[in-house]
């Protein structure tokens, strides 16, 4: 148990990105607490990676599992993350904050997408201060009664109050609601998903598209539609490659996500992972598009002779030419890629959804049972 002038916060994070967000902030967040304190208190922080939400998303469920864990550990307060966006009486839940029970629940993907790791440690902060209460930062009035400040305020954050049930523990609430809401989390999950990290499990469909693209570059029938292609055709040849990359990889790893609830809620949350799912794979999708793009023209402009090239097209090679021709040819080859791609092993496209995610936090779950 914590000493008197000790307050042990327990920084309870969901598996993958909510635990590393967890673990960078604990290196800062005991100073930055007594500092904001300012009554010569010290916090200790201790992170547990634990998959607390697995298996529901239930609101009840997930704060009842908070207040068992916070019964059990050594902790004063309990602030437990995660990246799944949960909801509240038809609002995307914020923070949850129960100054009875010494806990507050962070939804990482309702703090938006932009400088997810500063707005997450504001809110951290502004959790445990409001948790400890008057004894620590010297604050009137009755638990809870003072608002949240940090991203929990500002006149253009689309974060309000929310309404709290007779039966839920929790006796501070904040939502995002509206269409602005309805994108800070989209893009919230967005950047929870970390759509980075799918370039490099893409490896063998790259390997395809790159072994296509040295092929297509050097091919004198390649070079004759290349030139004799539009503008606008070209912008379809590259939307239509992309979409077909992308629908490939979600229907071939399976990450499109199917709720068996009939209810209009569950149906929105389906059409949610849904839509960040698309925009995940989607960027990674384009990032390698992009460096296709690159590498070809490079290929290009070393392989490349001007002679053969105009006795083909009857066009002189010039920059023009190694552009629209690079450019036909990343098209070309994330066609052949999107077949490569069939080679991957599913992990790292899979880690792109919140669906399977999930799935491996309950797998987590049954095999601590079994130990």
């Amino acid at each position: 148990m914590s000493s008197q002038d000790v307050t042990v916060v327990t920084l309870l994070a969901d598996p993958d990105a909510p635990t590393e967000i967890a673990q960078r902030m604990a290196r800062t967040l005991p100073d930055r607490l007594a500092e904001r304190s300012g009554r010569g208190r010290r916090f200790d922080v201790e992170v547990v990676s634990e998959p607390f939400t697995a298996g529901t998303e239930d609101l009840s469920t997930v704060t009842r599992r908070i207040t068992d864990r916070g019964s059990e550990g050594n902790g004063d307060v309990v602030v437990a993350l995660t990246d799944l966006p949960l909801h509240s009486h038809g609002r995307k839940l914020v923070v949850d904050l129960s100054h009875a029970h010494g806990w507050a629940l962070l939804s990482l993907p309702a703090l938006g997408g932009f400088r997810l790791q500063a707005r997450a440690r504001q809110a951290v902060e502004e959790a445990v201060l409001s948790l400890v209460g008057p004894r620590v930062t010297g604050a009137e009035g009755p638990p809870g009664s003072r608002p949240l400040r940090g991203p929990f305020s500002g006149r253009l954050a689309p974060v309000r109050p929310g309404r709290i049930g007779e039966e839920q523990t929790a006796d501070l609430r904040y939502v995002v609601s509206g269409p602005r809401g309805y994108l800070r989390v989209l893009f919230g999950m967005v950047r929870a998903n970390r759509p980075w990290r799918l370039v490099p499990g893409l490896s063998k469909a790259l390997a395809a598209a790159l072994a296509t693209g040295a092929v297509a570059t050097v091919n004198s029938t390649v070079w004759t539609l290349a030139t004799s292609l539009s503008t606008p055709r070209l912008v379809i040849a590259m939307v239509g490659s992309v979409a077909l990359m992308i629908g490939w990889l979600i229907v071939d790893a399976n990450l499109w996500h199917r709720t068996g609830e009939v209810s209009p809620e569950a149906r929105k949350r389906a059409a949610l992972y849904n839509v960040s799912t698309v925009m995940t794979v989607g960027i990674g999708v384009v990032v390698c598009y992009a460096g296709l793009v690159v590498i070809n023209l490079v290929w290009a402009l070393f392989i490349l002779n001007d002679r053969s090239f105009a006795s083909a097209t009857g066009a002189p090679l010039h920059a023009p030419e190694y552009w629209t021709l690079s450019w036909f040819v990343a098209s070309v080859a994330t066609v052949g890629g999107a077949l490569g791609s069939g080679l991957e092993s599913d992990e790292a496209i899979r880690a792109a959804a919140y669906s399977k995610r999930e799935q491996e936090r309950r797998s987590m779950v049954r095999d601590g049972r079994g130990d």
